[in-house]
């Protein structure tokens, strides 16, 4: 956290970000839901100083008084977008729920190392604004929190904002305009210096809440569109269609230089990475500037299989970008110093569904020469694949996790339901470039006291990289 004495919550800057204290602290969205476990989801977490005697540990879970909610990502109740307001404090964690559409508000600047719940916001509350389905949580210069939807109240596809008072959390309104939403809904990013946000899109909520088939992608139940909006007046300004390659647009990032007037979006199905720009009249355009080639396979359920694309982050220094191929299972670094040519710098793979020995056979790859060796630490082989990820403010340790989303969890990777998901820190080279996992970082959620749970998005108490701005 910042130490200036008169100065709000976070940093003045990325770059004074990256000078913050280490991380000591992790918090992690645990998930029964899909498991054939009735037990309501909890936030875990996690000591990750190694100086500690509980290093790599779960020290704390504190369960939601709900069952089925699906806990997803996570935000604050403040940021480094008010670190001029010196009211403000970011000691609440929030907690949107991807199934019931529930908020739940954690306190965890009471006892850090022990959460404790603060307020719940019941999903009635959340269809007043005609929204349900909730994603993305960010704090606003404002004070104020804004967490995008998926769907509407019915589980129709609808990408709107529901925003919270930043002081008590009641549900205020709808953040856009009347008549503005977007026709699907997922991650969102704001500039305000270029008077910006961009959201992207995942799918109807009522078709992915079991599953994925492939025909529903045919069908128009998933997007491949991202929308520009006027920040200023919360009207949707511009939808641009990514195309057959831009198909499930998930997590968003602009560069963090909050004068920058670009940014990247990873695509899901046809695993691709788009940069968004600002051109010279004003307008936002778009140009895919990385592909991961699909693997012709047997024993899956296509004859060829995409690397899937679900997590993307930059460093806060704006030099690099990751993501993680949650189904060929590995973790790539790029070079972004020339955004419009992103250079491969580091890759690892952590587990997947190609691993060398396993039910699937690759006929073709365009990249590897064999099927990559199952990956082991501390004794355990790691189940499902490389998912979410978060750095370090420094940028020298990515922590991952491997749940992406229980029903699919359940489809995919049937092992991680029985063993349960895994978090693992991996170190990186951030001179030259390159991943190596770290042999004594383990958290095995497969051992939790309820049985294997579904572990997600990572968060700091002082803030990271995806969830802080600057204005």
């Amino acid at each position: 956290m910042a130490h200036c004495g008169s100065c709000g919550p976070g940093y003045k800057t990325p770059l004074d970000a990256m000078k913050g204290p280490r991380e000591e602290l992790i918090y992690v969205p645990c998930i029964y839901r899909n498991t054939g476990i009735n037990q309501p989801d909890y936030l875990a977490t996690v000591d990750v100083n190694p100086k500690s005697a509980q290093y790599s540990q779960v020290i704390h879970r504190l369960p939601m008084p709900n069952v089925h909610d699906e806990l997803h990502h996570s935000g604050w109740n403040t940021c480094s977008s008010c670190f001029g307001d010196t009211s403000k404090v970011r000691n609440k964690l929030i907690l949107p729920c991807l199934i019931s559409s529930r908020v739940y508000v954690v306190d965890v600047g009471t006892d850090p190392r022990a959460p404790r719940l603060h307020k719940v916001v019941e999903a009635e509350d959340v269809k007043k604004c005609g929204l349900g389905n909730l994603h993305t949580s960010h704090c606003l210069a404002s004070g104020e929190i804004m967490i995008s939807s998926l769907g509407d109240p019915d589980g129709n596809g609808k990408g709107g904002f529901v925003l919270l008072d930043g002081e008590t959390f009641e549900v205020k309104k709808n953040w856009e305009v009347d008549g503005h939403a977007a026709p699907f809904g997922y991650d969102f990013w704001y500039q305000p210096r270029h008077n910006v946000m961009i959201s992207t899109e995942w799918g109807t909520p009522k078709v992915l809440r079991e599953g994925f088939k492939v025909e529903d992608v045919a069908a128009g139940h998933y997007g491949r569109q991202i929308h520009v909006w006027d920040w200023t007046e919360h009207t949707r300004i511009q939808t641009l269609d990514l195309g057959d390659d831009g198909q499930i647009p998930l997590e968003i990032r602009f560069l963090h230089n909050p004068d920058a007037e670009e940014g990247f979006v990873g695509c899901a199905l046809r695993s691709s990475v788009f940069r968004f720009y600002k051109e010279k009249d004003g307008k936002w355009a778009t140009e895919k500037v990385i592909q991961v080639p699909a693997k012709k396979v047997q024993g899956w359920a296509l004859a060829e299989m995409p690397g899937l694309i679900t997590d993307i982050l930059i460093s806060l220094d704006d030099r690099f970008l990751y993501f993680s191929n949650w189904l060929h299972g590995d973790i790539r670094q790029y070079d972004i110093t020339d955004t419009r040519n992103p250079k491969l710098v580091g890759q690892i793979f952590l587990s997947g569904s190609i691993l060398n020995g396993g039910p699937v056979t690759v006929q073709e790859d365009k990249e590897l020469k064999c099927q990559p060796d199952p990956v082991t630490v501390k004794g355990k082989r790691i189940p499902g694949g490389p998912q979410m990820i978060q750095l370090s403010l420094d940028g020298k340790r990515l922590y991952v996790t491997t749940s992406l989303y229980s029903a699919w969890d359940k489809q995919f990777y049937p092992d991680m339901i029985r063993d349960g998901s895994v978090m693992l820190q991996v170190d990186v080279d951030t001179e030259k470039g390159g991943l190596k996992l770290n042999p004594d970082f383990l958290v095995d959620f497969g051992k939790e006291p309820h049985g294997p749970v579904l572990a997600h998005e990572c968060r700091y108490p002082g803030g990271d990289c995806s969830s802080d701005i600057w204005i």
